[in-house]
C-alpha cells in the first residue's frame, strides 16, 4: 500500500527501535528520566529556548501552551484554517476558557499585520483580552507553505508593541527549516513557545516537544499533568526522538522533491487542477473534476494508494509525502492517476 494520506504514517526506523529497547528509563512525572531528559534539552537547544517538556501528542502540546499563556476569558488571535481553530476539538475553550478570534489566513499560511493589529482588542468592559498570537508553520492547510522569518520577526514586533504573547504551531517546524534552508532557531527567536512534532515526517512513533522560557515550561509541565500528559517511562519514547531530531531532519528535503516531482507531474494531466508552484515541502492540495471524490479514492485504493479527501463538496484532495513513499513509488502514483483519469 503506498499512502499518502499523512506523514503520521511513518514507522520508527530500525535505529530508533533499538534505541527505544535499550534506553535508560525512570519517572518522567518526577522529573527523574535520564533519556527524557536528553530529548527535552536537545529540543530547547535545536529551538533556541532555555527549556522544553515531553508531551503525547501536538494536539496537547498546542492546548498546555495556551493554557499556560492565557487564564479563562482571555482571547487568542489565530488564522481561520490553522489546525488549533479546526482540528483540535476546540480544546482551548472547552478546557480552557479561552476565547478564539479566528482571522483569515493568506494562501499562503500568514495572516496580514494590519489583521493581526485591527483584532487586537483595546481595554474595554465589553471586550475578552488579547493575550496570545497563535501562528502555524509549516501551515498545513494553505498547502504546507512554509511562513518565512522575515514574517515572524514582523509579527514579533507587534506582539512586542502591545504585550502579548506568542505561540507557534510548529508541527512540521523542521519541513521549514529544511525548505527554507535556514536553523529552526531563525523561525523560533521570536516566539514564546513552540510546539513541534516527532512523529510526523521525523519518522518517531509517539510525541511532541513543547519548549520555551523555564518560567513558562514549569506552568506548560503542571498543565500537561491537568490534561492527563504526564508520563512515566517516557525514556522508551524518548529515545526514538533523540534519533529523529539527530538523523532525520536532513532527509526531509527528500519528501519535498518527490513532493515537487508528483505535483509538478499530476498538474500536466486533464481533470486535475493544482498550484505547483505553491508546493515547498511535503505537502499537495489538488483539486479533481469530472470525476466524483469518492469514486476516485476507490479507484486508487484497488491500485493499493491511498489519499485524503478534506473537501468532497468541491473535490479538493490532500497528499503527504514522508519517508515510506520512494521515488520509485511516485512514479506509480503518477501512472495510476493517469491511468484513472484517462478513462472517465
Amino acid at each position: 500500500m503506498i499512502d499518502l494520506r499523512s506523514d503520521t504514517l511513518t514507522h520508527p526506523t530500525k535505529s530508533m527501535r533499538n534505541a527505544m529497547a535499550t534506553a535508560e528509563v525512570g519517572d518522567d512525572v518526577f522529573q527523574e528520566d535520564p533519556t527524557v531528559q536528553k530529548l527535552e534539552t536537545l529540543a530547547a537547544e535545536k529551538t533556541g529556548k532555555e527549556a522544553a517538556v515531553f508531551v503525547p501528542s501536538g494536539t496537547m502540546g498546542n492546548l498546555i501552551s495556551v493554557l499556560s499563556h492565557c487564564g479563562r476569558g482571555d482571547e487568542i488571535l489565530l488564522g481561520d484554517r490553522s489546525h488549533i481553530s479546526l482540528y483540535e476539538v476546540g480544546g482551548v475553550s472547552a478546557l480552557g476558557g479561552v476565547h478564539p478570534r479566528p482571522l483569515p489566513n493568506n494562501s499562503d499560511g500568514t495572516i496580514s499585520i494590519e489583521l493581526l493589529e485591527k483584532g487586537i482588542r483595546h481595554l474595554d468592559i465589553h471586550s475578552p483580552p488579547t493575550r496570545l498570537i497563535c501562528l502555524e508553520n509549516t501551515h498545513n492547510f494553505c498547502q504546507g507553505s512554509p511562513v518565512t522569518p522575515e514574517y515572524m520577526m514582523t509579527v514579533g514586533d507587534l506582539a512586542k508593541k502591545y504585550g502579548l504573547k506568542i505561540h507557534l504551531d510548529g508541527a512540521r517546524i523542521f519541513n521549514a527549516a529544511v525548505a527554507l534552508r535556514i536553523p529552526v532557531q531563525k523561525l523560533t527567536e521570536k516566539v514564546d513557545s513552540v510546539m513541534f512534532c516527532l512523529s510526523k515526517g521525523l519518522s518517531a512513533p509517539v510525541g511532541s516537544l513543547v519548549c520555551g522560557s523555564s518560567d513558562f515550561i514549569d506552568k506548560a509541565r503542571k498543565a500537561r499533568k491537568m490534561v492527563g500528559g504526564g508520563m512515566r517511562q517516557a525514556g522508551h519514547l524518548a529515545a526514538a526522538g533523540i534519533i529523529a531530531l539527530n538523523d532525520l531532519v536532513d532527509r526531509l528535503r527528500v519528501d519535498h522533491e518527490n513532493a515537487k516531482t508528483l505535483a509538478s507531474q499530476i498538474s500536466q494531466m486533464e481533470g486535475i487542477e493544482v498550484d505547483e508552484s505553491k508546493v515547498k515541502t511535503n505537502i499537495i492540495f489538488f483539486k479533481l473534476a469530472g470525476l466524483k471524490g469518492e469514486t476516485f479514492l476507490q479507484l486508487l485504493e484497488k491500485k493499493e494508494i491511498k489519499i485524503l479527501m478534506t473537501d468532497a463538496d468541491e473535490g479538493i484532495f490532500r497528499a503527504v509525502l514522508h519517508r515510506e513513499v520512494s521515488k520509485e513509488q511516485v512514479e506509480i502514483v503518477i501512472e495510476t492517476f493517469k491511468s484513472i483519469l484517462d478513462k472517465r
